[in-house]
């Protein structure tokens, strides 16, 4: 099993209107990776176990009132762009700089593959209906401090793929989404975030952050449900997040170990992604924060044996472990003893990869597991 991980030119009214139904589907769903042509996906995880509390946080639906809205000024619309349904789609045109003649009702602009090097004070003027600004894989290194005021109803901001050095600052109070992966951000300095009570997923992964990089306080105010900080130069899991997150991932990375109170503030986590560290030790008793967890991905560590307290996680569900160095699994490992104990039984148990002798694995030690194909056992190479 693989582990889940778990442009134009042409009459507008031609132009199919994809670009605006991917991005109100997607809004209502929580993401988890990103990847393709938006930088974004759906979760293709396993599926959770329907269960009142797997819902997770609040999300916010995200679809802007169209109807609401002034008519549409078909009459502007950039040169080489396409203009619908107030979405604006200027992709892999090569531009240089915003370009002008905006239509005021736009929800979505799509700017991205271009090449873009600065965000100026005026650029999106008079844009304050703009519901999402896609930015990606632009060469943007410079942000004028009043670049994002005109933006008064901006939820979601695509800004990956980019030569920033810090997060934007004065971002829009209603932002509920910023990605802002693949750049050169090296600090998150205290009270960039401030002012923005709406925000409740963040993705900065593929930064070279480092754990000095967090001051303290640098997510004062927020209420995250998703953060990401995978693919950075983390050597272990940052103080003072979020308390409120329900889904952390920070894989790809090079944490050695889970300490005791590493994971004390997080009780609310359904998901922690730690697959592709170094981590060698998970302290005993340090899962016991995480009553609610439903999916644990440690895959691809150094892990010598079963993490203990799985049996103890009633509600968890999903947990890798392959490519690990773990070399016996014990009866309990999983389960707990006696029944009525755990409240949602395992659809996904991963441990291929492991110089694990499976054929000496009793199978009382997955007696809370859905079904014999819910495990996943051998394929070790040396």
């Amino acid at each position: 099993m693989a582990p889940p991980h778990l442009g134009f030119a042409g009459t507008p009214t031609m132009w199919p209107l994809w670009p605006l139904a991917a991005l109100l589907a997607l809004s209502q769903a929580l993401p988890f990776e990103q990847k393709a042509f938006w930088d974004f996906t759906l979760d293709d995880g396993l599926p959770m176990l329907n269960d009142e509390e797997a819902s997770g946080a609040e999300t916010t639906s995200g679809i802007p009132d169209l109807d609401s809205l002034p008519p549409t000024y078909s009459a502007m619309c950039p040169f080489g762009c396409h203009c619908h349904l107030r979405v604006v789609q200027c992709s892999d045109l090569g531009l240089k700089a915003v370009p002008k003649e905006i239509s005021p009702d736009t929800t979505l602009l799509d700017l991205q593959n271009n090449d873009i090097s600065e965000l100026r004070k005026d650029d999106f003027k008079g844009l304050q209906h703009l519901y999402a600004l896609v930015l990606v894989n632009n060469k943007i290194s410079k942000i004028h401090e009043k670049a994002f005021s005109p933006l008064r109803k901006l939820q979601k901001l695509y800004i990956s793929k980019n030569h920033l050095v810090e997060i934007p600052p004065n971002l829009p109070s209603s932002l509920v989404e910023l990605r802002i992966h693949d750049n050169r951000i090296r600090k998150v300095p205290k009270g960039v975030f401030s002012g923005l009570r709406n925000m409740n997923c963040i993705e900065m992964g593929g930064n070279p952050l480092e754990n000095s990089g967090f001051e303290p306080g640098a997510f004062d105010g927020l209420k995250l449900n998703y953060l990401r900080i995978s693919e950075a130069k983390l050597t272990g899991i940052p103080k003072d997040l979020p308390e409120t997150l329900n889904e952390l991932h920070l894989d790809h990375n090079k944490i050695q170990a889970i300490e005791l109170e590493d994971l004390l503030r997080y009780s609310k986590l359904y998901r922690l992604g730690l697959g592709h560290n170094q981590i060698r030790m998970i302290e005993n008793g340090s899962l016991s924060f995480l009553p609610t967890l439903r999916e644990l991905h440690l895959d691809n560590n150094k892990l010598s044996r079963v993490p203990a307290g799985l049996p103890d996680l009633k509600l968890l569900q999903v947990v890798y472990l392959h490519t690990n160095n773990i070399t016996k699994v014990g009866v309990n490992d999983f389960c707990p003893v006696g029944f009525g104990v755990k409240r949602a039984y395992y659809n996904g148990i991963s441990l291929f990869n492991n110089p694990v002798p499976y054929w000496e694995v009793q199978p009382a030690t997955f007696r809370c597991v859905t079904d014999r194909l819910a495990i996943q056992f051998g394929n070790y190479k040396k």
